[in-house]
């Protein structure tokens, strides 16, 4: 071998031990030292710690035991728009990080073909030939400086991300309809109490008229049992606009239209299970603990995972970019005094910025800029998730406490209401005083139903600032498979829609599993 050759040998394995260098900063997770430091109270005994065993807390909804609750989480699951927009987006990162993988891999960069055929007519006969030629060049850029694996871990840690924002956006779509849910139940059963307190307070207005009639009662108390009879039926429109206005809410969520779901909501309505007045909240770990597995911290630390490798690919514009590059050509023609031929080249290419007026350099500042923006960001994420713990949790003790406290003054109430009645029947009492019984046993029952309520959106916010209500679902769960058949026709995806959607519970330092990468 050639002092040449030799040092040709030399200089490429040069480079490709110089290729094992990967420039930029090593993804690490944010300090969250001040974790230790962050006191999460649970208050009163509304909140227990159990096994893992019994833990329901990804199905939570289910603790209810109302049917027409896990009906409608269970649609709204595979018909709610914004949870398929988020399952179009994990396909869409999917594909992203599939295009990544591709760049480590040699590039056809041209193709170029063409035939002719000349004929000759003058002279004593016509005569013609033909001619072809065609050839291709091929470029590899070689990753020497690891441009290209930062750029996959950053299509890898964007992927997971949006992985986790689907699964977050299950946890808000299942805490979005409980909520709505109850509410509509509660205003169903507020309207229940007041055409009750209406139907009563109409027998004592009869009453009061025909008296009055019979000149027995004053026009006085006439008048009082008519205002307050009045009074009670004018807030039932203001109810009954709430609740259309709830079920035409959940419509939009479960994909339907409004009128269909009034119907649907009034017809199980008929045997309605009872509303819980009261409920734990079970589990597995402390919620300090779990605020870490919420899928929107999750989702905020891939971010931050996704951003400290665009680090690695600003700095890489520092350095040459160095590709073997090649051509490979046939030519020919019918002509039997020419043989046809062939070209083969292969040769190294390097493109190397040399002048770039800081631009590199201020590149590299904003991309770090925005790395310490998402570091920002996940903290932030992490603190509102605890205060939204600890406004659950405070929120559940106290309307417990309501509850106990309502629902003696309620008794009270219509006890009083009994003796007010009976002194006025026997003439001990005003009719004022009967009013005044009535009124206060329909606010006492209306402040406790709507207290029970309270307390029923209190768990509901537990749950979701626990972070509870999602599944890993595969990409077959996340899309309706007429979607996916639909996308299939018009374009080609190969097997992006039926690989594994991986473990996004996998630390960010992690690569992405292989079935994400091109094959």
């Amino acid at each position: 071998m050639t002092l040449h050759k030799r040092l040709s040998v030399a200089a490429i394995w040069v480079l490709i031990l110089v290729g094992c260098t990967t420039v930029g900063p090593d993804y690490v997770p944010p300090d969250d030292s001040w974790l230790d430091a962050l006191e999460i109270s649970v208050y009163g005994e509304s909140i227990t710690v159990v096994t893992e065993s019994e833990s329901e807390a990804t199905l939570w909804w289910r603790q209810f035991n109302d049917p027409v609750l896990n009906a409608l989480i269970e649609e709204a699951k595979t018909e709610n728009p914004t949870l398929r927009i988020a399952g179009l987006r994990v396909l869409e990162a999917r594909a992203l990080a599939a295009a990544a993988g591709s760049a480590l891999y040699p590039q056809a960069q041209t193709l170029d073909a063409s035939a002719a055929y000349a004929k000759r007519s003058s002279g004593p006969g016509e005569s013609g030939f033909s001619s072809w030629d065609a050839g291709f060049t091929l470029g590899w850029e070689l990753d020497f400086w690891g441009r290209f694996q930062r750029g996959i871990e950053s299509a890898d840690a964007a992927y997971f991300a949006s992985l986790a924002n689907q699964r977050d956006a299950q946890v808000l779509l299942a805490a979005t309809v409980a909520d709505i849910y109850w509410q509509y139940r509660v205003t169903e059963e507020r309207i229940v109490i007041l055409n009750k307190n209406a139907e009563l307070q109409s027998r004592s207005y009869d009453i009061t008229r025909q008296m009055f009639e019979a000149g027995q009662q004053s026009e006085l108390d006439l008048q009082q049992a008519r205002t307050q009879y009045l009074a009670t039926l004018a807030v039932l429109p203001s109810l009954e606009q709430g609740a259309g206005q709830l079920a035409n809410a959940l419509s939009a969520l479960l994909g339907r239209a409004p009128a269909e779901m009034q119907k649907r909501l009034s017809g199980s309505a008929a045997k309605p299970v009872p509303i819980p007045s009261s409920h734990r909240v079970e589990l597995t770990v402390l919620p300090a603990t779990l605020i870490q597995r919420r899928p929107d911290v999750r989702a905020s630390l891939w971010t931050v995972a996704a951003q400290s490798a665009q680090i690695g690919l600003a700095q890489a514009d520092y350095y040459p970019s160095i590709a073997i590059g090649g051509s490979i050509g046939w030519s020919g023609n019918s002509l039997t005094s020419q043989d046809s031929s062939g070209l083969l080249g292969v040769g190294p290419a390097v493109r190397w910025t040399v002048f770039d007026w800081g631009r590199i350099a201020n590149n590299i500042r904003i991309q770090d800029a925005r790395l310490q923006q998402t570091i920002e960001v996940y903290r932030n994420t992490v603190l509102n998730a605890a205060r939204e713990i600890n406004d659950a949790s405070i929120a559940l003790d106290k309307t417990e406490e309501q509850r106990v406290l309502l629902g003696k003054t309620v008794e009270a109430a219509e006890r009083a209401l009994e003796i007010a009645s009976t002194r006025y029947r026997e003439g001990y009492a005003d009719f004022q005083r009967v009013l005044d019984a009535q009124r206060v046993v329909f606010t006492q029952a209306d402040r406790k139903l709507q207290n029970d309520g309270q307390h029923l959106r209190a768990i509901v916010a537990m749950y979701k600032a626990l972070g509870g209500g999602w599944s890993p679902d595969a990409m077959a769960d996340m899309l309706p498979t007429s979607v996916l058949q639909q996308m299939q026709k018009r374009s080609d995806w190969g097997e992006l829609q039926t690989l594994p959607v991986g473990d996004e519970q996998a630390s960010p330092i992690q690569s992405v599993p292989s079935e994400v990468e091109s094959k």
